[in-house]
């Protein structure tokens, strides 16, 4: 295959170059060194101009693509955040809170805590979808509130609820877990819930190395214990 050549942009001003050079070696007169002269002026003019061209266009072009990097790197940041978290609530998904706690309890101890809104399927079928999303919200504005990082908090499923506490020791399980239960139950809701909404929670410390199956396992179990005792309250894995 024959390759076709590329069309030299600046030909013309290759010929007057070569014509300047002849007449710098020969001993044309005066008038034919100024017409060589200011032929070269005029080819030489026309290539400033073109270089001027190509390097605003040049600079444009830089410029857009650093646009373009700006908004593919955002865009992927906005599908990282998508991927990882809650849509209504914007707190972890259940897979990201389940990577996040299986990378602490790798490597050290942590509370677990699974709280689950009590009674939530009858305010979705007296108030409504939208009015019980706003009750997922507003609990979840508590959580945040209450929950200082390196904590995370994840939805887990449609009104449950999982913490991975770092960095808290044994004792301090269920005072944490008490006053996120508390909290809850304090909150006022916007109409129509014209109810006190409560939560019960499971709790547990677990030490560094438990798989995060095992940890959960326990903590949910704590909380089905909660869940059968009356609600509003928190059980702990020991109890």
């Amino acid at each position: 295959m024959t390759v076709m050549e590329q069309p030299d942009l600046f030909a013309a001003e290759s010929q007057a170059l070569v014509r300047a050079r002849q007449a710098f070696a020969s001993d044309a007169a005066g008038a034919d060194h100024r017409g060589v002269l200011g032929e070269l002026i005029a080819h030489y003019e026309r290539l400033m101009r073109e270089t001027r061209r190509l390097i605003g266009r040049s600079d444009r072009a830089e410029r857009d693509m650093q646009q373009m990097n700006r908004a593919l790197h955002q865009l992927a940041l906005q599908l990282q955040h998508r991927a990882t978290h809650d849509p209504l609530t914007g707190v972890l998904n259940r897979g990201a809170l389940i990577e996040y706690a299986g990378g602490v309890l790798r490597g050290e101890p942590a509370v677990l805590l699974v709280l689950d809104i009590d009674h939530f399927k009858g305010i979705n079928d007296d108030f409504g979808h939208p009015a019980g999303d706003a009750v997922i919200c507003a609990v979840v504005d508590c959580l945040k509130a209450l929950v200082p990082a390196p904590a995370a908090i994840g939805r887990v499923g449609g009104e449950e609820f999982s913490i991975v506490w770092p960095a808290l020791a044994p004792c301090q399980a269920a005072g944490v877990a008490q006053r996120l239960c508390d909290a809850v139950r304090a909150l006022r809701h916007a109409g129509p819930v014209d109810r006190v909404v409560t939560a019960s929670i499971g709790a547990g410390w677990f030490a560094r190395g438990t798989a995060f199956e095992a940890a959960y396992g326990r903590a949910d179990a704590a909380l089905y214990r909660a869940k059968r005792e009356g609600r509003d309250c928190v059980r702990l894995d020991a109890d």
